[in-house]
């Protein structure tokens, strides 16, 4: 069975591609969640929608941009954790929390992630003499803080409630439940198997020591807190009526977003959005909109136009020290004090 499953993993890798399916795949989601978005919205009220916007409640839009301000915050833990994790101690916190919001915020909306959000890293990282290889390793760990979290806050979530789940992806309920089961289950093996002795993985000579299984919780932690704090950020611009638990909600955001990531479309536009209506049907379709426009402007917009702030700051400052550098002017400036200090000290000397 082995052979089987390696002669035709090998015969899709070498005749067609392991990126050509993924894109395919990709693209697969993009239309349906857009043929989908395409029925659900023709018969949409402008109107209504920007009255829905108009009515919602400021301390609830305040309240989600506090919820979603500490998400941020807890990403930032991400890059903190996984440079601690390949042993880069000698870089701050400062520096891995602009690293971390930079990149997920301009990564995520402008989609392929992992290109996109990869090159802002190296080269904040590079300026503290890490590689290619380092970055690469960062991203690893990141990602398997994520996905940590949305095993775990998914899996005990389908467990709880499955019928949340069944509303977005039409299995029976016992299915999701066994689906949530399976997923806390392997979350419990991935722990014992990092009990005992450092576990070591590599690709092609380059190696990386996995977290310990201690380690590990708080990994899981920080993408439970991302994931909670992001998903009531959202749930507080709901609808009054009807009214809605927290829990399926979660379980429903946390689904809606995997799709949204296995997309790679920018700020998981229309796939996110679809998931959500159609999870969520028992809410006025204007209303429900109204909640996600607002959404992505606190959670996508105002997060990205923050960062290209940051990071141009950060490029104009980089490019004034380097033309103060290279100007003779300010070298003789800069030189002047030492040649003085140099001149008093021997005549003190003398």
């Amino acid at each position: 069975m082995r052979t089987i499953v390696t002669s035709i993993g090998s015969i899709i890798r070498d005749r067609i591609g392991w990126n050509r399916i993924g894109f395919a795949a990709s693209l697969a989601v993009l239309c349906l969640a857009g043929f989908t978005l395409f029925r659900m919205l023709r018969d949409i009220q402008p109107d209504r929608v920007l009255a829905a916007i108009a009515a919602m409640p400021l301390s609830n839009i305040g309240l989600s941009i506090a919820f979603v301000a500490a998400a941020y915050f807890t990403i930032t833990f991400y890059d903190f954790f996984a440079l601690r994790t390949i042993g880069a101690r000698h870089v701050p916190y400062r520096i891995a929390a602009m690293s971390a919001f930079t990149s997920f915020s301009i990564g995520h909306n402008l989609g392929a992630t992992v290109f996109t959000g990869g090159a802002i890293r190296f080269r904040i990282y590079s300026a503290w003499g890490l590689n290619l290889i380092d970055v690469a390793k960062i991203a690893f760990v990141t990602g398997l803080t994520f996905w940590l979290g949305n095993a775990f806050v998914l899996g005990l979530g389908m467990a709880i409630a499955p019928e949340a789940a069944s509303a977005l992806d039409q299995l029976p309920p016992w299915v999701n439940r066994a689906v949530g089961l399976a997923g806390l289950a392997t979350i419990c093996v991935y722990l014992l198997w990092l009990v005992g002795k450092p576990r070591v993985i590599g690709v092609k000579g380059v190696t990386l020591t996995l977290p310990t299984a201690r380690l590990t919780f708080v990994q899981i932690l920080i993408g439970v807190a991302d994931l909670g704090l992001a998903a009531v950020g959202m749930y507080v611009l709901l609808p009054a009526q009807p009214p809605g638990e927290l829990l399926p909600f979660i379980v429903i955001f946390v689904l809606a977003t995997l799709l949204g990531f296995l997309s790679h479309t920018p700020g998981a536009i229309g796939v996110f959005d679809a998931a959500i209506l159609i999870a969520l049907s028992q809410f006025a379709r204007e209303d429900l909109l109204a909640t996600l426009l607002v959404w992505r402007a606190i959670y996508y917009i105002l997060p990205f136009s923050i960062a290209l702030t940051i990071v141009a700051i950060r490029e104009c400052v980089i490019a004034a020290r380097k033309r103060a550098a290279a100007d003779p002017a300010t070298q003789a400036q800069a030189k002047a004090p030492c040649i003085q200090e140099r001149q008093s000290a021997r005549d003190h000397a003398a």
